[in-house]
């Protein structure tokens, strides 16, 4: 008989869930309408989108973990690369299905759509958990999603934000029921591991601040914590699996994890957020080469600020202890918020500023779920009207020439008490809801991009990239070009894009180039070939390019290049050197290539001192077998690979040292009294094995611990 009372609730709370879903997707496709590249910008454009679809073909091929590009380059450590999420089994289904859907573009609304989604339902679910009702919970699982940083950095351009942010929410909610009997220890783990393994720091960052508060939390409700251990420790083991690889590349990197400083770089200050309520607020931060920013990145949702004086707080006094772990995640996030922007390989305090937003949903929905409180209008109503100028007034302060905006951003405020005067109960919700449509409608039409971040209008159809460059794909290209010599017409009508190519846009072609979008890098063939995400950037990196260091082969034979794009804004006219010719000039660029093929064609060997080679087999990305003979006592063998962590050589069995060269290629030294015999060279990301195990003893532990010994 007890069954169905426990049915409705369920279903009712599964067609709210659904309803959030609903809206949510409808909502992420209204930027699109204004600008159909909006979700394929910046970094999702020169980074996330073109790599998900290696990776996707990767995976389609069999190939799993795809930890290792070689053909990426400094771009290539995927396991570095933690953003990417190779370890989260949904990343690898979306990244299948950026293959499967063949345009980069629709991609990305396609998959951004569904974390976005993901987080609006994760929302909705956590504000339940801590007791508010479903159209309340509805509310907030529909105004975080399209939320100033969300909407326009996160599934904008940083599209692993979003990916890992997406989990927080369902994390936190796991781990809480965990905690108190209500769910199994192995539900909060599945969450927590799909959480860590989307590779987002700050996400990471994040479920330590819950774990925080719930022990806070527990320990006010008087409830042992045992239960909250046993399902927070077995996430903790996954996180040496995820991130040991990207501390590992600091020696070799770009990042050495020791900084901490503040330039001011996208870190607002406490006036800054009490702006969090207006649509078109612009805040004076210092931007990428701005000393403000071109969108309402601290926007939360409309009404939080004008509808703060109508709610009942006593409800939060009277459930200080119950929702004690929500007010250590608000506090702590403000203050990362507010702190420096450089801290170890942390970076940009706004990044934090969503898990605030997502601690401060909680909040309200739980206090207007008991409704708005109606006695001393006069005294509420003035200090919403007081708190709607002060906003107003900031936000015209900051940048005055937006004054219809501004106009517009507060009377969307002041509705608030129109709507409170209608003085039903079940109305409110509705009325938040359309409002927050309203809002977001005027802010796609008034911000219908990101400026902040930079602006690449590459072309987004795979078939039409391979057929473009399809000239380069018989072998590894060097690019020497600067992306601040691209007149600004040809970035905007895709002109560009015929002849170059940036980011890891040369993935999506088919191509193996030196040019790949990195956070990690590689500092040796950087410094040697002024590497950067758009190629080589100096024109004197052409001339490096020829030159032998102690390998006593030029560095285009070390790299087994055999295609070379030159800008010609960069070097007009260069002159090819021996064993290479001139295949193409054209008003853009001039090609040059090899003019016979490179040697040991399976594979990446790419010098051999003082040894005879007479096979070489490149067994799969992260595997490489030399067969080889008549070796001198000064032997080497030199690869096309850069120098990764984790790199290990054998002979036969025996231990064989690995190095660098001065370019970062992998060296192997054959020892002395060697004369024939197989060089097997192989790569794992550090840690490798003691990650894995340590997860799967995670797994273990969830799975049978929190049954045996809770």
């Amino acid at each position: 008989m007890r069954a169905p009372i426990v049915a409705g609730p369920w279903r009712r709370d599964l067609g709210a869930a659904c309803g959030v879903a609903v809206v949510v997707a409808l909502l992420a496709q209204l930027p699109v309408l204004v600008n159909p590249a909006f979700y394929f910008w910046d970094d999702s454009a020169a980074q996330f989108l073109p790599m998900w679809h290696r990776l996707g073909e990767r995976v389609l091929a069999g190939q799993w973990p795809p930890l290792l590009e070689p053909d990426s380059w400094m771009g290539g450590d995927i396991a570095a690369e933690a953003l990417f999420g190779v370890w989260n089994p949904v990343h690898l289904v979306e990244f299948v299905l950026v293959v499967a859907i063949g345009d980069l573009a629709v991609a990305a609304v396609v998959v951004k759509t569904q974390f976005l989604v993901l987080l609006g339902v994760g929302t909705h679910v956590l504000c339940r958990e801590y007791g508010a009702s479903r159209p309340v919970a509805a509310v907030f699982g529909v105004a975080l999603p399209v939320s100033g940083f969300v909407l326009y950095f996160q599934a904008a351009t940083w599209a692993g934000g979003l990916m890992g942010l997406a989990w927080v929410p369902w994390a936190w909610w796991a781990l809480r029921r965990a905690g108190r009997d209500r769910a199994p220890v192995w539900v909060a783990f599945v969450f927590g591991y799909l959480c860590v393994s989307a590779g987002d720091p700050y996400a990471v960052l994040a479920l330590v601040l819950v774990g925080a508060g719930l022990l806070l939390e527990l320990r006010f409700a008087r409830l042992g914590v045992r239960r909250l251990l046993l399902a927070a420790v077995p996430v903790a083991m996954v996180v040496p699996l995820v991130f040991v690889p990207v501390l590992a590349t600091a020696p070799v990197g770009w990042r050495t994890g020791l900084l901490l400083f503040n330039a001011g770089l996208l870190a607002p200050d406490a006036g800054d957020l009490l702006n969090l309520s207006v649509a078109g607020f612009v805040p004076q931060i210092r931007s990428f080469g701005s000393f403000r920013m071109t969108v309402p990145a601290l926007y939360f949702t409309w009404f939080a600020l004008p509808l703060a004086p109508w709610l009942d707080w006593r409800v939060l006094r009277a459930r200080a202890r119950h929702c004690a772990g929500v007010f250590v995640v608000a506090g702590a996030g403000v203050l990362l918020c507010l702190g420096p922007s450089q801290v170890g390989m942390l970076r940009w305090p706004l990044r934090h500023l969503p898990v605030v937003y997502l601690a401060l949903a909680v909040v309200l929905a739980v206090a207007l779920s008991s409704g708005v409180r109606t006695e001393h209008r006069r005294t509420r109503t003035l200090i919403t009207l007081l708190a709607v100028a002060l906003c107003g007034y900031l936000s015209f302060a900051a940048w005055p020439s937006l004054w219809a905006r501004h106009v517009v951003s507060v009377v969307l405020m002041g509705s608030v008490l129109g709507l409170v005067a209608l003085g039903r109960r079940a109305l409110v919700p509705w009325g938040l809801q359309l409002g927050t449509v309203v809002a977001l409608v005027c802010q796609v039409c008034w911000f219908p991009a990101n400026h902040d971040v930079a602006v690449y209008s590459f072309p987004s159809d795979v078939r039409r990239i391979r057929a473009d460059f399809a000239h380069l794909r018989s072998g590894t290209v060097v690019q020497i070009a600067d992306r601040s010599r691209i007149a600004a017409r040809d970035v905007e009508s895709g002109a560009a894009w015929r002849q170059l190519l940036f980011g890891n846009m040369h993935a999506v072609a088919g191509v193996p180039s030196l040019v790949s979008y990195t956070g990690i890098g590689f500092r040796s063939l950087h410094e040697r070939l002024c590497l950067g995400y758009f190629g080589a950037q100096c024109p004197d990196a052409y001339r490096r390019l020829w030159e032998a260091d102690e390998t006593g082969a030029p560095l285009a034979d070390q790299l087994r290049v055999r295609h070379v794009v030159v800008q010609r804004r960069s070097l007009d006219f260069p002159v090819a050197p021996p064993g290479w010719r001139v295949v193409h000039r054209d008003a853009a660029v001039t090609r040059l290539q090899r003019s016979e093929p490179v040697p040991w064609p399976a594979g990446r060997l790419s010098v051999a001192s003082d040894v005879r080679v007479l096979a070489d087999d490149e067994r799969s990305a992260r595997s490489e077998q030399v067969r080889f003979d008549r070796a001198g006592p000064r032997a080497e063998l030199v690869f096309a690979r850069l120098a990764w962590p984790g790199y290990r050589a054998t002979a036969d069995g025996a231990e064989l040292p690995v190095r660098a060269t001065s370019a970062g290629l992998v060296r192997v030294e054959l020892p002395e009294g060697t004369r024939a015999g197989t060089v097997r060279l192989d790569w794992s990301p550090p840690g490798y094995r003691v990650g894995i195990a340590l997860a799967l003893a995670g797994a273990l532990l969830a799975l049978l611990g929190g049954r045996r010994w809770a």
